[in-house]
């Protein structure tokens, strides 16, 4: 009984070894997980180089208006500037994430940007507003922090903490006169 029994169990053994029928099944079961997550990275670096290009259009945009005098002639504040940010940067970002800093210095050579990342923490509080006066060189950055989904997967895509990539816009320029 016990060899008949054995015989039963290694031939049921052969018939599954043999069988190709659900080999796809089996195959797509052990692709499908590490393909989904790849094609869902993919989807998330493309919509983090699509925002930080709308931030770096914004960006330009606004500092238009203080490359020309105007942010200067109607006196604007730095919370109406980040405004006139938000308003060039569409529906992709929440006007109270952009930060703000406007410098002005004597010459291009001169001239430094602030980094608000300090120990992987963001610090807006060293910002700065001034639009200066005409022929000032003027650096303009903005800043948002981009809220990364797929750093638990370890993307490394995050650059700050709590799982964030910091979007900066950047535009020097020298005022008109």
């Amino acid at each position: 009984m016990r060899t008949l029994k054995r015989q039963g169990s290694q031939s049921k053994l052969r018939r599954f070894m043999k069988e190709s029928r659900a080999a796809a099944v089996v195959e797509f079961a052990l692709v499908a997980a590490p393909f989904i997550a790849l094609l869902i990275a993919i989807l998330e670096v493309g919509l983090v180089f699509l925002c930080q290009q709308v931030l770096q259009t914004a960006t330009t945009q606004a500092a238009r208006l203080i490359m020309t005098g105007q942010a200067q002639a109607q006196n604007m504040t730095s919370s109406q500037f980040q405004q006139q940010v938000c308003n060039y940067a569409t529906s992709l970002f929440t006007c109270a994430g952009i930060y703000v800093n406007v410098q002005n210095f004597s010459s291009f050579s001169g001239s430094s940007m602030a980094n608000p990342v300090s120990g992987g923490t963001f610090n807006p509080a060293g910002l700065q507003y001034n639009p200066g006066n005409p022929g000032d060189v003027v650096v303009v950055q903005t800043f948002y922090q981009w809220p990364v989904y797929l750093a638990p997967l370890n993307f490394n895509l995050s650059n700050v903490n709590g799982n964030a990539r910091l979007l900066v816009g950047t535009a020097a320029f020298r005022n008109e006169p």
